[in-house]
């Protein structure tokens, strides 16, 4: 297939991509920068110059394109605090997609979720995410003639390719503040998966996954917070303490919010349906292997 993958200068994407070509698959990158185009090119995919402000240009690229995978979002607008512009820029973006799809069978995959599975804890992240308009809109689509796909991934996507995810920034705050910390008693889980996991599963899904398919790309169901607190803590030689409900705006600023999520995930179905099996180390493993306290 034809893939046009946006976000394709991304962490996700360096695995994403060379997993598609490696499988024969022809692979069109979305660069909104010189920096992002030559990334792109390095992974061996053709560039399409172009951002996500850019709707005409979006249809045309998809339209071009055998299938649609949706990795970019507006991260600036989200570590700015404005959670709910980015997600009505991607909300926009899914919107001018479907417009161009719809009637193809063509595959469009996005992120976000669609099932909990019954986990009263995910359902409750899920109800409290702004995204979750977006999980509807392609649910929508399906019945529309589009294949479409929504992938669930976990907070903590982990390997040595991250440079910006959940396990940087903590580490960042813990060096700058000379404490590891961990909001309550730390007993809030992350689910996670390793980067070339999570790139095996999107090859999977575009190759096996049915229309209006919602999957759950969670190698681990849930590490508890302090556990990776107490991992980071060791690495760098600082103290592991519980920051007080008033002082946590100022310890983790931005970050501050996501440090409460608890929302395990069950992956069972996923790995039914599409055959995918874990394979690289785990979180906690991860962090041990010392990649990610390597001054940058």
């Amino acid at each position: 297939m034809r893939v046009f993958v946006t976000g394709a200068g991304g962490h996700i994407a360096s695995a994403v991509v060379p997993e598609l070509l490696r499988a024969g698959h022809e692979v069109v990158g979305l660069a909104r920068s010189d920096g992002s185009a030559a990334v792109v090119k390095g992974l061996g995919a053709e560039v399409c110059r172009g951002d996500l402000n850019d709707p005409d240009g979006l249809r045309a690229a998809a339209g071009d394109a055998d299938a649609v995978v949706h990795l970019a979002f507006d991260h600036a607008a989200m570590a700015a605090g404005d959670m709910a512009g980015a997600a009505a820029t991607d909300l926009a973006v899914v919107r001018a997609f479907g417009e161009v799809l719809a009637g193809t069978g063509k595959a469009l995959m996005g992120i976000g979720m669609r099932h909990t599975d019954g986990n009263e804890r995910l359902g409750k992240a899920y109800a409290a995410n702004p995204r979750i308009a977006t999980g509807r809109l392609l649910g929508e689509l399906a019945g529309q003639g589009v294949r479409t796909v929504l992938v669930g991934i976990p907070p903590v996507v982990h390997s040595t390719r991250d440079r910006s995810g959940f396990l940087p920034i903590l580490i960042r705050i813990a060096r700058a503040k000379g404490v590891s910390g961990y909001v309550g008693d730390g007993t809030n889980q992350w689910s996670a998966v390793h980067t070339l996991d999570l790139a095996r599963l999107y090859r999977l899904a575009l190759e096996k996954a049915p229309a209006g398919a919602g999957l759950h790309a969670a190698a681990e169901e849930g590490v508890e917070v302090r556990e990776i607190a107490e991992a980071i803590g060791r690495r760098l030689g600082v103290p592991v303490e519980r920051i007080p409900d008033e002082r946590v705006a100022e310890h983790f600023g931005f970050f501050g919010a996501f440090m409460t999520l608890d929302a395990p995930v069950r992956s069972g179905r996923t790995r039914e349906l599409l055959g995918w099996e874990p394979a690289e180390p785990g979180l906690l493993a991860d962090l041990e292997e010392g990649h990610y306290f390597a001054e940058r």
